[in-house]
């Protein structure tokens, strides 16, 4: 798929979109994003979240810093269509105020941004000991750019122009290495997840889940050992602006577990959900 092909980005693919966010002042309060769908090779955008009944994927969460408005546009239609839930930041200052109050789970970083640019960006964080997975997305291509980035704190580095599919599979590498998983597939018991194909299997066999509910599990395999809140596996299924339920997550989990088994996701009284580590 071409670098900014967003004739090609299915419809009904949604993301969080940067063009209602006010540059006023570069606190949490400057961002307000909306929800927007491509619908065919349009793209819309609303103010809130879209009602009736279709479901979009969201099993990680990405933050998207592109000041080139066509790129963001079909870069974000792609990463939500690969199963990730996307907010997009058109400038390094806003980057910086999302990640002040965001947590994700991997950061696609372009280098020539107005107000802060990349590197300056990258370093700051780096500086905090934020270790989160960041992809470098830039049109600069030579070899001390590379070095550059690199050095900087970036994790991997995507040179303009760039096919989505290998955006999304550099992205899947990175996860995998954030959460010390070295193969492509997940599993913990009798359940195997895998990231690429959206594919859940039980004792080998196919077992038919909702996009959030596979978003869910996938949340959950991807930290086994470790208890997420309602509020972390909230973040990795929603994007600015979506209304959440207020025991959205509770039925996810209910659902996997009478699909899946009951063993396999154990609830942490007063604290969330959990995946054993050795539960393999």
């Amino acid at each position: 798929m071409p670098m900014a092909s967003i004739s090609s980005i299915q419809a009904g693919s949604r993301w969080t979109d940067p063009a209602d966010h006010r540059h006023k002042s570069h606190g949490p309060q400057a961002i307000v994003a909306r929800a927007c769908f491509a619908t065919g090779s349009d793209v819309q955008c609303s103010g809130g979240r879209k009602s009736g009944k279709q479901e979009f994927i969201r099993a990680m969460r990405i933050l998207l810093v592109e000041d080139d408005s066509l790129l963001g546009k079909g870069v974000a239609a792609g990463l939500v269509q690969a199963g990730w839930a996307v907010d997009w930041v058109v400038d390094g200052l806003d980057a910086e105020a999302a990640l002040r109050t965001n947590s994700y789970d991997s950061i696609v970083l372009d280098l020539g941004l107005p107000g802060i640019d990349g590197l300056t960006l990258l370093g700051r964080l780096r500086a905090t000991k934020d270790s989160t997975p960041v992809l470098v997305l830039t049109a600069r291509d030579t070899l001390a750019d590379r070095i550059a980035g690199l050095d900087a704190g970036g994790d991997d580095y995507l040179v303009k122009p760039f096919e989505l599919t290998e955006l999304q599979a550099r992205l899947r590498a990175l996860l995998r290495r954030s959460k010390g998983a070295s193969g492509p597939l997940l599993q913990r018991g009798r359940v195997v997840l895998d990231p690429a194909s959206h594919a859940v299997l039980l004792d080998g066999e196919p077992v038919e889940v909702s996009a959030r509910e596979f978003a869910t599990l996938q949340a959950l395999m991807m930290n086994a050992g470790r208890v997420r809140t309602r509020s972390q596996l909230e973040d990795s299924l929603y994007g600015w602006g979506e209304e959440i339920g207020s025991n959205t997550v509770e039925v996810y989990i209910h659902n996997l577990r009478r699909k899946l088994y009951a063993d396999l996701i154990r609830t942490v009284r007063g604290v969330g959900y959990i995946i054993a580590a050795d539960d393999k």
